[in-house]
């Protein structure tokens, strides 16, 4: 496996797309356009290094080879595909002619799955090694986030959610995917949830720019809530956009930001407040962009929106967030990953029935804080 921010695959879409319109592409899968993608992987790969796909029996994502060396069975469990733009959301199935392109076939992944399915059980090997008995293996929405949305304690249908972390993904559930010019030209994904449904959101380079910059701060505070409590300490208005590309692997966070505000006209950031307040402010603004486009593309209304994962901690950016919206942000849980995941795997033992009694367990067993406008 190759971590996603490796550059092997830097340019990887328009060399794709030389012989295939990004248009096609889009109207096959409906999923945003990004270098890691596992369409882009596999192509490059087959170019640089064929024998490795020519040689292999099954290609499997990261949770269904975790699941293979656990019960021996090579599945392709429909969440974590669906994120790979080579599976076509309308039809629910790994696309043909997208294969083709890049040399592969379907019968080259396992049998699809659905979350909640039944791949097996502990191989005796694994068995042995443990001193467990056939412990069942469940597919689990594999994707982490179609895992958080699953735990998302929403009290109806009219949200939005921000999973808040690393990335940031901003979007809705629907029950059909989304697929048109507008969704092509603001780059929105179609990823595949439970039962079916759709998440359709936007990718923004989340946390993971506070998180580079706060190693490199001399003199910040060792604490993150306390590094976070300085923002009030900074009055800069300098923003940043976090989905430019110089924010994607730099060898230097902050020396980027710097960078990108010397080459906008805007002031530089000196101490670290200034950077903690650079960075939540453009976060901020940013979720109101792109909500601003979703509610353009959604098919319903979104009055709430629901802060999942890490960063939903973060008081400060959750009250700037709300603030910039304009409406109430619902903050938590922080392990919506792992509550959704065991939610599934609760259904499978039938103690849970559907989506609805999911998220009603969601409420009753979780804490949330909710952030008005000020």
């Amino acid at each position: 496996p190759y971590c996603y921010r490796d550059p092997h695959t830097t340019g990887a879409v328009d060399k794709f797309c030389e012989d295939m319109s990004k248009e096609t592409v889009y109207g096959k899968t409906g999923i945003q356009f990004m270098d890691f993608n596992t369409l882009f992987q596999l192509y490059t790969i087959g170019k640089d290094q064929g024998n490795a796909l020519h040689n292999s029996d099954k290609i499997l994502f990261i949770p269904d080879a975790l699941a293979y060396m656990l019960t021996g069975e090579a599945v392709t469990e429909y969440t974590v595909a669906s994120t790979s733009q080579i599976l076509n959301p309308t039809t629910g199935r790994l696309d043909d002619e997208l294969l083709a392109r890049i040399g592969l076939s379907e019968d080259r992944f396992g049998k699809l799955v659905n979350p909640g399915h039944r791949i097996g059980s502990l191989t005796p090997a694994v068995q042995q090694l443990t001193g467990l008995g056939e412990v069942p293996v469940i597919a689990v929405a594999g994707h982490d986030t179609a895992s958080a949305v699953i735990g998302v304690p929403a009290k109806d249908a009219n949200f939005a959610y921000l999973s808040c972390g690393t990335w940031s993904l901003l979007g809705i559930e629907t029950p059909k995917p989304i697929i048109n010019e507008k969704g092509f030209a603001y780059n929105f994904t179609n990823e595949g949830g439970l039962d079916g449904t759709i998440r359709y959101l936007k990718n923004i380079c989340g946390m993971w720019i506070f998180e580079r910059a706060r190693t490199e701060l001399k003199d910040a505070p060792a604490s993150v809530a306390d590094l976070c409590a300085l923002y009030t300490e900074s009055d800069i208005d300098s923003t940043i956009n976090p989905d430019d590309p110089s924010f994607a692997n730099p060898a230097s966070m902050t020396q980027a930001i710097c960078d990108y505000c010397e080459r906008t006209g805007q002031k530089v950031p000196v101490t670290v407040a200034d950077y903690v307040r650079l960075i939540f402010r453009s976060l901020a603004l940013r979720y109101k962009e792109v909500l601003g486009w979703l509610r353009e593309l959604s098919p319903k209304e979104i009055n709430t929106l629901h802060v999942i994962g890490g960063g939903s901690l973060n008081a400060h950016l959750m009250q700037l967030t709300a603030n910039e919206l304009q409406m109430p942000v619902v903050a938590g849980p922080t392990e919506s990953t792992a509550l959704g995941n065991v939610l599934v795997q609760l259904r499978a033992d039938g103690r849970v029935s559907d989506l609805s009694e999911m998220r009603k367990v969601a409420i009753n067993s979780t804490e949330t804080k909710t952030y008005l406008p000020q």
